[in-house]
């Protein structure tokens, strides 16, 4: 599972239920994905 978050957006690139498992858990630590972003980005 590779994870790859920049200025733009994310990348997400794995198997379908690994992404899907991966986004549950990031749905409990964020919002939406604007402030995903912003608060990776900034880190």
């Amino acid at each position: 599972m590779i994870i790859i978050v920049h200025p733009k957006g994310i990348l997400m690139k794995g198997k379908a239920w690994e992404i899907r498992d991966r986004l549950k858990t990031y749905r409990k630590q964020y919002k939406t994905v604007a402030e995903w972003v912003a608060k990776t980005a900034s880190s």
